[in-house]
């Protein structure tokens, strides 16, 4: 028996024989669904489906491949599609399989000829055509708003011109601050600032917390700022803080002509210049978010779990108390871990800087695979408002697979505090020392998979 001759009950059917249209609806349906344009071949339009069958085997074999590549070479995948023309190649391949899958599912429906088919056979055979072709493309087009928004999220806040870099002494280095332009101030200041240095290799991470009120910054001979500044940043006023550098840089933009045009802003390379100084790092990348898109991105995330040691008052510095946040575990919006996190009112900078750190913590906690799939386009809308980088795009891919590694290995904290630091008249050099002290620590934390296996006792 030919291929033709098996196929001709499909194309050609006895439409005056119920039962053979139902078992023929059947198998369309079937066959349109595990191989989307093979009913199309044996029963309708065989160009359409032979274009069916050609792309949904490339879409496959793409699937395959990205498969491969997850497991054996994961930042290569993510290095392709973690860059926005590659997320714009992934979303216009998603769109374009869901309408093709939409005309195909309905075109089998068509083709099965319900009208000769009786009883209820006929509404099964329509249900489950329907659902067959509205659910994978929803599927596909769900996939492709995902797609859509991390392309929005990659294109506005990385750097696409900017070429990746190597690890500088095998690590990598980025400043996070934390930019506090509320209403009690007037601009923009570093409210929060945090090196975290990576090992390029194991991706043991240790995070150094840099008080705000950190006076003296030093900085090189090669720093615009050590033209004002030769003898570090220091005066009489709160103004010559540490966090007072971005303020300084911004005021004097002659200092950093390129900056804007690098993706940066003259503060943050002169606050970048001031850490060098104060850590002995040389940090490769920044990361400023905006506190108020912060507390979007909390909303977005459906609140954070804290643990309260002490009540801490929303309110301005010297102006009356509008709430308290209570002791013990809370489930707290955006506004109130906004405020939990910079609440000056009553507290000590380093009290503060201890509850931007649980906040931190908190927050990546709740970054679970689960809260990025349900949640995903609010979280990079809230995304794009809040963070500016000049993170390479074409890093994106790395670094990730690197933050993978980091997640399972315990972070090193060390903070650059009383009693160990005297904020005033900081002594540098011995920062420097703990500062290389606590990277040897953290390199000790080596995953437990690629730890060395130990011999067994003689």
């Amino acid at each position: 028996m030919t291929l033709l001759q098996a196929a001709s009950p499909l194309r050609s059917p006895d439409t005056r024989r119920p039962e053979v249209m139902q078992r023929r609806g059947w198998w369309l349906v079937l066959l349109g669904f595990v191989l989307p344009g093979s009913a199309q071949v044996l029963a309708g339009n065989r160009r359409l489906g032979r274009f069916g069958i050609a792309a949904t085997l490339v879409l496959l074999a793409l699937l395959a491949v990205a498969g491969i590549l997850w497991f054996a070479w994961r930042s290569a995948l993510l290095t392709i599609v973690g860059n926005s023309i590659g997320l714009l190649v992934v979303e216009v391949l998603l769109v374009g399989y869901a309408v093709l899958w939409l005309v195909l599912g309905f075109d089998t429906l068509r083709l099965a000829r319900l009208r000769a088919v009786e009883g209820g056979a006929r509404a099964a055979i329509a249900a489950v055509a329907v659902l067959a072709t509205v659910a994978p493309a929803a599927l596909a087009g769900y996939g492709a708003t995902l797609v859509d928004a991390s392309r929005g999220l990659v294109a506005n806040v990385f750097d696409f011109a900017r070429p990746a870099v190597e690890p500088i002494d095998g690590r990598y280095t980025f400043l996070l601050l934390g930019g506090d332009a509320g209403d009690d101030r007037v601009g923009l200041r570093a409210d929060s600032m945090t090196v975290v240095t990576v090992n390029a290799e194991t991706g043991a991470a240790t995070m150094i917390g840099v008080p705000r009120n950190l006076r003296n910054a030093p900085f090189s001979e090669g720093s615009p700022m050590w033209g004002p500044w030769p003898d570090g940043f220091d005066c009489t006023s709160s103004d010559c803080y540490l966090n007072g550098t971005y303020t300084y840089g911004e005021a004097h933009p002659e200092l950093y002509p390129d900056a804007i045009a690098n993706g940066s802003s003259p503060g943050i390379e002169a606050t970048r210049d001031a850490i060098e100084g104060v850590t002995g790092l040389e940090l490769q990348f920044f990361v400023l978010v905006d506190m108020h898109g912060f507390e979007d991105l909390i909303d977005a995330l459906g609140g954070l779990e804290l643990e309260v040691a002490a009540r801490v008052p929303i309110a301005i510095e010297g102006g009356p108390v509008e709430e308290w946040i209570e002791p013990g575990v809370q489930r707290m919006d955006g506004y109130h871990a906004l405020w939990y996190a910079r609440s000056r009112a009553g507290s000590s900078d380093y009290d503060r800087m201890e509850r931007q750190r649980q906040v931190q913590e908190a927050l990546i906690a709740q970054f679970t695979p689960q809260t990025l799939l349900t949640k995903y386009s609010e979280l990079s809308a809230a995304g794009q408002d809040m963070v500016q980088t000049d993170i390479p795009q074409a890093m994106i891919g790395s670094l990730s697979e690197l933050a993978l590694r980091t997640r399972s290995i315990p972070i090193t904290n060390l903070e650059l505090v009383p009693p160990q630091v005297d904020t005033g008249d900081p002594d540098f050099e011995a920062i420097h020392a703990m500062v290389q002290a606590a990277l040897a620590e953290a390199d000790a934390q080596v995953p437990p998979t690629d730890a060395p296996e130990e011999s067994p006792a003689p």
